[in-house]
């Protein structure tokens, strides 16, 4: 489950197409070039100011530009035009004389609350055409950018919200696309592998005890982000298979939960051991079998899904 360094992985000329494309889009589509915002005299960078102010509070101006991430001197002009206006004072703090503290006035709050409430209502505008489950879809989708972008170029994200379900419909399918597309990516299996997974998983579904035998998807704020399978080796000994978790869902600890998961069911499924079958270049994962309690009992190198490797079988007790 190790991903390739960025530097491993070129942007390539039409993911930068397809990103500035959309921010053309959503840019016009919200009219945010116009003269003034949401059909307002204020331009989209005073109603940020006034949004953020409205939000937190009397704030330092030089807490605003780093919140907002803006040049000083830009900051300073759209603030004076604010000031001007009756909109905002402007003082120094009384910790430091120095710094100039910075509050909306009466009229500044109900000018903020017009604008948020126009922004709202335009986004619902653009959503009410939606499906209910296309919108909780976009939704989805424009958190999961976020929480990339967030994660890859700036401070560390918050962290997202995990949550372990049981299987529904398609989720089968997923478990082999996703197995299959990421090993060949990052350790080049060929299809004898995604053959592997499908025959697993076909087996999965023709026949499992559902007593037994179950399995988990991990969603990552609303997305599918990893999966694990619990079956039966014999009457003693649960199998843990399949254990997967997405690139950009690592560092939630989501391999650790799916395997803790296991081996819970397994105990209150009557299991005394637990095994599984992995290779040595799984480093992430195996790194979380040994945290777990798993110990390496074989390893043997084979040659499978087109390439070298030594496969480990790993056991503990329930």
């Amino acid at each position: 489950m190790d991903a390739l360094s960025p530097a491993e992985t070129p942007v390539s000329p039409e993911d930068v197409a397809e990103i500035r494309a959309f921010s053309r889009f959503f840019t016009n589509r919200l009219g945010v070039l116009r003269a003034g915002l949401l059909d307002t005299r204020w331009s989209l960078t005073e109603a940020r100011v006034m949004y953020e102010l409205a939000r937190s509070g009397r704030t330092e101006l030089a807490d605003l530009r780093r919140e907002l991430d803006i040049d000083a001197g830009q900051l300073s002009r759209v603030v004076a035009r604010l000031v001007d206006g009756g909109l905002l004072t402007r003082h120094p703090s009384p910790a430091d004389g120095r710094r100039q503290v910075l509050e909306l006035t009466a009229a500044g709050t109900e000018t903020a609350a017009m604008l948020d409430g126009r922004a709202s209502e335009q986004v619902r505008a653009e959503l009410a055409p939606l499906h209910p489950a296309d919108r909780q879809r976009l939704v989805t989708a424009l958190a999961t950018a976020r929480r990339l972008l967030t994660a890859a170029t700036g401070p560390a994200a918050r962290p997202g919200t995990v949550l372990l379900r049981p299987l529904r419909p398609g989720d089968l399918g997923w478990m082999v696309q996703r197995n299959a597309a990421l090993y060949a990516a990052e350790y080049g299996f060929d299809q004898t592998y995604e053959a592997l997974v499908a025959e697993i998983v076909a087996d999965y579904g023709r026949s499992h005890d559902p007593h037994r035998e179950t399995g988990w998807i991990a969603e990552l704020d609303g997305e599918p982000a990893g999966c694990v399978l619990c079956v039966r080796g014999d009457d003693t000994t649960a199998k843990l298979r399949l254990l997967l978790v997405e690139p950009s869902a690592r560092g939630n600890g989501i391999g650790s939960r799916l395997v803790a998961e296991c081996l819970s069911f397994a105990r209150a499924a009557g299991y005394r051991r637990m095994t599984l079958w992995t290779n040595d270049v799984l480093t992430s994962a195996r790194r979380i079998y040994g945290r777990a309690g798993f110990t390496r009992v074989r390893a043997k190198p084979h040659r499978s899904f087109g390439v070298d490797l030594v496969g480990e079988t790993w056991e503990r007790d329930l």
